[in-house]
């Protein structure tokens, strides 16, 4: 039988996430692997992030990256500084280059060993624009941060499945789907006890990776969604 893992927000820490991978998860080719977005920014190597999770849908099991906020950023970003001929953003870029800064910016363009984000290789920007806000496996729906179910459709509001920070699960308006996502870092005891509890519409993944010196935080967590079972890998950085 295949097994369904879900991964959320890892953040650059590449070191960490193979460990949980290779160790914990084990996957075979049949298994599932969904990944909710934020591969890159704040730690020391978001490239190899992105290279492990490449060649982890080079044949080693069935791999399914969706978008965070943090390539949706840096996506735009790049696009606006190539078009603008003396490297600054474009007016209509939604984003500011200081706010991608201080979501940490540096770390990911020093793991490409460039100074500008016009010198990250486009196969990576190709790669992160082209992942999807989400998807469905069954029972659940996944996606990065959540839906906004202010409005009749969820589905409508791109921007929210990447972005969205507080919601209300409406059961009917997602054909009663279990919501998995990530984006808002949670203490690890809260994650524990909304996949054991059956009535919990909305399980967050997020144990904020980067967070490894506050008490309840600082792992990375993979959910399969089969068995419920959670593997748990401390950041290996500290």
């Amino acid at each position: 039988m295949k097994r369904r893992w879900v991964i959320a927000d890892i953040h650059g820490h590449s070191l960490t996430l193979k460990t949980l991978v290779s160790d914990l998860i084990k996957p075979e080719p049949q298994d599932e692997l969904y990944f909710l977005g934020d591969y890159i920014d704040r730690g020391p190597d978001s490239r190899g992030v992105i290279d492990f999770i490449r060649y982890l849908e080079d044949g080693v099991c069935r791999v399914i990256p969706l978008k965070g906020n943090h390539e949706d950023m840096m996506v735009e970003i790049y696009d606006s500084a190539v078009k603008n001929r003396h490297g600054g953003l474009n007016a209509s870029c939604r984003y500011d280059y200081s706010s991608w800064v201080a979501m940490g910016a540096r770390n990911t363009l020093e793991s490409f060993q460039v100074d500008s984000i016009t010198d990250v290789p486009s196969s990576y920007i190709d790669w992160m624009r082209k992942l999807s806000n989400h998807t469905i496996s069954g029972d659940v729906i996944m996606m990065h941060a959540g839906l906004n179910f202010r409005i009749e459709d969820p589905f409508a509001d791109r921007q929210a499945m990447s972005w969205i920070r507080e919601f209300e699960v409406i059961p009917e308006r997602i054909g009663r789907r279990r919501l998995i996502h990530g984006h808002v870092p949670v203490c690890l005891d809260r994650i524990k006890n909304n996949v054991r509890n059956p009535d919990c519409l909305s399980i967050d993944l997020d144990n904020g990776i980067y967070l490894h010196g506050r008490e309840g935080y600082g792992n990375l967590v993979a959910l399969e969604l089969n068995s419920m079972e959670l593997a748990v890998q401390r950041n290996l950085y500290d």
